[in-house]
């Protein structure tokens, strides 16, 4: 579900997490309008906005492990963490982890690619959620829910500050609900 859909409709604070996102036509190839969230996070604003908004809804939600998909995930699911009194948990891409690790391999809108996260980090029952920047195909979040679940934690939901269009129709990934800031913007209503 989109906030705005949830509670926050006309709230400010969506518009300018929005507008503080750059649109860079064509990367990493040809027909991909990539969300630069480093514009948002040069907002101090901006990018205090998307946290306070992420810790308001998950605050009394009983969440222990706030699970931050790599690299853009990392920067959002570690102030969340902070926010609501719970542990961060890296999903890593491939030999970025020392130690044991769970994967789980998924596919991308433009290739496939694995997550890796550490033997022990999460026990069974605690209450998770999983984060990123961005949910297009659904398939690194999914990726992410399975790498918990196997360690027999319990996901809540997944978190994305952007979310494309299409994921409006789709509440849910691998029955699990799914909470979206903002959709994409277009070239044509970059700075």
């Amino acid at each position: 579900m989109f906030a705005e859909e949830n509670g926050l409709k006309g709230d400010p604070r969506l518009q300018h997490i929005s507008q503080s996102i750059r649109v860079i036509p064509h990367f990493p190839k040809n027909g991909i309008m990539f969300q630069d969230i480093t514009t948002l996070l040069l907002d101090h604003k901006a990018f205090k906005d998307t946290v306070d908004i992420f810790v308001d809804r998950y605050r009394d939600m009983h969440i222990s492990v706030v699970a931050g998909i790599e690299a853009r995930g990392f920067v959002f699911g570690s102030a969340v963490a902070l926010g609501i009194g719970a542990k961060f948990v890296p999903l890593r891409k491939p030999r970025k982890l020392p130690g044991e690790v769970f994967f789980e391999k998924y596919s991308l809108e433009y290739g496939t690619d694995c997550l890796e996260m550490h033997v022990g980090a999460v026990q069974p029952g605690e209450r998770a959620i999983v984060i990123d920047d961005l949910v297009a195909t659904g398939g690194t979040l999914s990726a992410g829910i399975k790498l918990l679940e196997r360690a027999k934690a319990e996901v809540v939901e997944c978190a994305c500050v952007i979310g494309v269009p299409e994921v409006k129709g789709r509440c849910k990934l691998l029955g699990k609900p799914l909470y979206v800031l903002v959709e994409p913007r277009q070239v044509d209503e970059c700075f």
